[in-house]
């Protein structure tokens, strides 16, 4: 006769591992071990690394600032502009600024030689009348350089001296152009030896502006004069002036390192 075994009054505190988890086996669902716990050492070590990431928070902080200093920027840069806008309107406002008026008001062509081997001597007198039409702005001259060509060839070259031009003021320069033993080409050589030749006058000089007591850095500035007929003078007889009152176009020239406009 087998013996019967009675279970123990008190439960075991520290129950198998199967019945705690409410009777289940060692093997888990598809056939794999189940972890023990506390985990050994191999699985200490088989575990994967922890790599940490970089914060998103901070990379939104940054591209936050880079926009608020861009936008800072763009504002300051449209104040500016409206700045510039505003003092430019009360300038002109004010004093109404005008370039001022060049005109060739005689030419005479005194001398022309033309030699076998196309060498040209000439001599010129030219008078240039110079408008202001301000009535608040004073041009201050330096010493301007006068260059006449025909048909791109070098036909004379002189000089006018400096001067101060007052508000509504009208000054007429006079000087004399000369050229001696200038080559030319064929076709300008027996161009000349007509009775009346094609001049073009360019003026170059450096100008600045005076307002009261301001006075603004020297500007250069070019004038061109074109479409000038001079008689030519017939043997020792002298040719009459010419008075083609001929408008000139002004130009301001601006310099910016090694280029100028």
């Amino acid at each position: 006769m087998a013996d019967r075994v009675y279970p123990s009054a008190k439960p075991n505190p520290n129950p198998p591992q199967s019945a705690a988890n409410g009777g289940a086996t060692a093997t888990n669902g598809g056939g794999g071990t189940q972890p023990s716990f506390p985990p050994t050492k191999s699985q200490l070590y088989n575990r994967p690394m922890y790599r940490p990431q970089a914060p998103a928070k901070r990379r939104r902080t940054r591209r936050g600032c880079c926009r608020s200093c861009c936008c800072w920027l763009v504002l300051i840069l449209i104040s500016l502009i409206i700045l510039a806008a505003l003092a430019g309107g009360i300038f002109y406002i004010l004093y109404r600024p005008q370039r001022p008026n060049f005109s060739v008001s005689s030419v005479q062509l005194t001398t022309l030689n033309v030699s076998a081997s196309n060498q040209v001597t000439s001599k010129l007198n030219i008078a240039v009348t110079a408008r202001n039409p301000n009535k608040k702005i004073v041009f201050v001259y330096d010493p301007i350089s006068i260059s006449v060509t025909s048909d791109g060839a070098d036909f004379g070259d002189g000089s006018f001296p400096g001067f101060v031009h007052q508000k509504k003021n009208t000054t007429v320069m006079r000087t004399t152009a000369t050229s001696s033993g200038q080559s030319v080409d064929p076709s300008v050589a027996v161009t000349l030896k007509k009775s009346t030749v094609n001049l073009d006058i360019d003026l170059e000089t450096k100008a600045g502006v005076k307002l009261g007591g301001l006075k603004t850095k020297k500007m250069k500035i070019r004038v061109h004069c074109a479409g000038i007929r001079v008689a030519v003078p017939k043997g020792k007889k002298t040719s009459s002036p010419s008075t083609p009152d001929v408008s000139c176009k002004v130009k301001l020239r601006f310099k910016i390192w090694k280029w100028t406009f």
